[in-house]
């Protein structure tokens, strides 16, 4: 018999595409991380570095629950999470938890902060995608205190295999999300999709105001350089319903 837990881990709560992930990967000092660190987890080094990534992506064809629900569709995310692991069954779970994700539609964020007890916010965004004979260029934008900041990459043409124990890898194959509930409660999740491939970044360009969106601890990153850039195809998706760890 299957117990209510189990059943909840099994159900969908979301389908949808994710696109042109632009991810940024930033080494930081674990201690930044330590009041965000949900119960129950532990941070996830790859190298003894601790990395936390900017990502911007869109979702599309987004369905909840199996309806498509108007105005809600296809629409940009961009946030910045880091890494955590979770032992569970004589095993680890390696997933990720956010530190702040933005969305232009309130009700997005309604949902995922009522349900997941995420941390979205709502703000304006947009996004460009341009390909021509030489590249493509994958830019994401939101708007916060009357400015505009931006994650724009030029990448070539032909995405490519994900290279095993890569650092590349690390970023993209965590299936777990964890979020945290109260003092004692954390909630995950699972993130199912196939292993991703990857385009060569030729440049980027980062304009990202960290302390005023993220707090005191990141202005680190202002005029930090990211460790590591890579552009993500992505896939469809599927996000299964919570259970509760203690």
């Amino acid at each position: 018999m299957l117990s209510a837990s189990t059943f909840l881990m099994r159900s969908t709560f979301l389908h949808a595409e994710w696109r042109k992930l632009a991810i940024a990967n930033y080494v930081v000092d674990p201690a930044i991380l330590k009041p965000y660190i949900p119960s129950g987890t532990e941070l996830d080094f790859w190298n003894s570095r601790c990395y936390v990534s900017l990502v911007g992506f869109r979702f599309i064809n987004t369905k909840l629950r199996g309806l498509a629900i108007p105005f809600h569709i296809n629409f940009e995310e961009i946030n910045l999470r880091f890494y955590v692991k979770y032992f569970e069954n004589g095993k680890w779970r390696r997933g990720v938890t956010f530190i702040k994700e933005i969305v232009r539609k309130p009700a997005l964020s309604f949902v995922a902060n009522s349900v997941y007890k995420e941390k979205y916010i709502t703000l304006p965004t947009r996004h460009a995608w341009s390909s021509n004979a030489a590249d493509i260029r994958i830019a994401y934008e939101w708007k916060h205190r009357g400015a505009w900041d931006t994650i724009a990459f030029t990448a070539q043409h032909g995405s490519q295999e994900i290279v095993p124990g890569s650092k590349e890898e690390f970023i993209t194959e965590h299936y777990w999300g964890y979020t945290q509930g109260n003092n004692t409660r954390t909630s995950q999740y699972q993130v199912e999709h196939p292993r991703w491939q990857v385009y060569p970044v030729n440049s980027f360009e980062l304009n990202v105001r960290f302390e005023e969106l993220y707090g005191k601890p990141f202005g680190v990153l202002n005029d930090a350089q990211p460790d590591s850039v890579m552009l993500a195809e992505g896939s469809k998706v599927t996000i299964r319903m919570f259970d509760r760890i203690t």
